[in-house]
This record gives C-alpha cells, structure tokens and sequence, in this order.
C-alpha cells in the first residue's frame, strides 16, 4: 500500500520523504476528506460561549504508569471535553480569546498547557504527556462503525518559536480512540492513531528553528514523518475512517477547509483495519514537574458522518465485547 504525500504550492509544505509501506491486503476505499458529509451538532465545540469552563479533579490519573485512575475525572461544563484516566488531563484548560490570524468572526479558543504530567507530585524528569478527549461516543450513544464514514477537523495555533518549551520532540497529539482487527483474527483491540507535532529545537540558534509533523503509524505501528513546519501560526488537521477501517491522515498551513489534495498519508496503523470509533483526543507532552509544555490553542474542534446510519448502529457497535489491554500501550507515547 502506498503512502502517497500530495504537495501544494498554495501551502507552506516541506516533505522530508516519500515512503513506501506494507499493508495488509484489503479492498480499499475511496479516502474521505475530513469535514465531508454531515457536521454532527453536539460533537466537537467552538468556544464561542462565554460562560465555557473546565472543572479539573486534581489530583489527576496516571494508571499508565501506577495504575492509579483517581476518580472522579474532569469535565467541561457543557461536557464535550473530559479527563483521560489512562493518563491526566492538562494542568490548565481554559477559554482564551482567539489568537491573532484565527478564524473569521471567532472570539474564543481552547487552551491547552501543562506542568505536573506523569505521577502527581513525584516527577522524575522524564518526558509525560497528559490527554484531553473529546466526547463523541457518549454524544451519539456509542461507538460509530467505520461504513459512517466519521471524520475530525481542527485548528491548532503555534505560537512563536521562542513561546515553545525549549527541547526538541513531541509537543502535542491530534488522536482517534479506536477499535480494531487484524485480518483473519477475531480479537478486538484498543489503538491510538494519529499526528504529533514536533519541536525542532536549534540551540545555540545556528539554524533556525521548525516542527514536523510525526505520524502514527504505519502498518507495525511506526511513526514516519510528514511536513515540515518552518512557520508558525494556524494549521488544520484532519482524520478519517473509510468504511474498509483504513485511517486517512490531512492536514495544511492556514485555516481553509481540507481538500484531497492535503491528504498526507493513508494507513492500517498497526496492521488494525478500524470497527468502531469511540473519540478523539488531544495529547499535550513536557519534561514532567519542571518545564511548562508549549501552550496549545485550539479553535472550531467538528465531526462528521459521511453515510450515518446507512449500516450499524453505535448502539450495536457499542455493545461488543470490550478489548483486552492493547500490546500498544507499551510504547512511549500511546
């Protein structure tokens, strides 16, 4: 199967590599552009609300590495938004006032930022991540199958390089919560598909700074690289699921909709062909207890359904047996 990277000359898109992987031999689908087919109301959130708040529940979980989900989880008020209890959620989630550049008519934002990841009030200096995930299986009472079609849009402002957290690596996630199959096995597993963003770090300044996109992952569940990012400002960032249960990863400098031609990549991560799709979900990443993460603002968070309700129904989807504990979840960054 082939990863197929599309340049533009009307985006500020820098490919570092056009990569060739195997895939398992499936019938493929049509790829699908994120933000095609119905915007589902109650999925995703503007911020345009004044009143738009976040109630934390410190101190938060960290059972991926003590297995300690300390209940009860965070939430925003109208509910969209909630703490992981793989992991916390950020240190700080507030209403912001929509950075410069943003989209027309918008005045609020989403910002993401955190401190103390990891094991609360033991950090150890390592790199930690904390989640924020967006509610879409509860919105439309379960999990979607992947003949729907389900797509996520966002935007994501990068501030200034000197505003980042002064280390090179991985500073924010744009993921799927998902359900899949390998072909010819009859176990369901959990796994986590998706775009990071990474900081190049160039210190003491003798080239300029950049981010990358990083994405996960191929057919064994390697990340590979996408564009290169030599500006800051405004990105959009899209995913999809195609009724094969393949994922397709889009993205682009600016805030105009997603078209084919910002398809970066299309892929059975894990060798995993999708059945159900739960949520999406953000990751911000530091050097736990001792560096503030990047502040990460997001505006105009939308989901879709291409054919809802043209075969299955979440609620049935929902009701299959739940997975085992995912083999993925030893990797670094889940």
């Amino acid at each position: 199967m082939e990863v197929v990277f599309r340049r533009s000359i009307l985006r500020r898109l820098a490919w570092t590599s056009v990569l060739f992987l195997a895939a398992p031999t499936l019938a493929a689908a049509e790829p699908i552009v994120p933000g095609t087919g119905e915007r589902v109301a109650g999925i995703g959130d503007d911020f345009e609300d004044g009143a738009w708040e976040y109630i934390p529940a410190f101190p938060k979980s960290s059972s991926n590495i003590d297995h300690n989900r300390r209940l009860p989880a965070g939430r925003s008020r109208n509910n969209k938004w909630f703490e992981s209890t793989y992991r916390g959620a950020p240190d700080v989630i507030k209403r912001v006032p929509t950075p410069p550049g943003g989209l027309e008519g918008s005045e609020g934002a989403m910002m993401i930022r955190t401190m103390r990841s990891g094991i609360p009030d033991s950090p150890d200096g390592t790199m930690q991540q904390d989640d924020l995930i967006g509610n879409v299986s509860s919105t439309i009472g379960g999990a979607a199958p992947p003949s729907w079609g389900p797509s996520v849009v966002c935007h994501v402002y990068l501030p200034p390089w000197e505003q980042w957290e002064k280390r090179s690596g991985s500073s924010f996630g744009f993921r799927l919560d998902l359900r899949g199959q390998k072909p010819g096995e009859d176990e369901i597993e959990e796994y986590w598909p998706g775009m990071f963003i990474q900081f190049n770090y160039n210190s003491p300044r003798k080239q300029p700074d950049s981010a990358l996109l990083i994405l996960r992952g191929g057919p064994r569940g390697q990340d590979f690289n996408g564009p290169i990012i030599k500006e800051p400002g405004w990105w959009t960032l899209g995913m999809s699921v195609s009724a094969d249960g393949m994922i397709h990863y889009y993205a682009h400098a600016g805030l105009e909709p997603l078209t084919s031609t910002d398809r970066i990549s299309s892929q059975y991560p894990y060798g995993y062909r999708c059945v159900r799709y739960h949520n999406y979900f953000f990751d911000v990443m530091n050097l736990d207890g001792r560096t503030w993460s990047t502040a990460w603002v997001i505006d105009d968070v939308s989901g879709y359904f291409l054919h809802r309700g043209r075969a299955g129904s979440p609620s049935a989807a929902a009701s299959r047996p739940q997975p085992s504990k995912p083999t993925q979840q030893k990797i670094k960054i889940r």
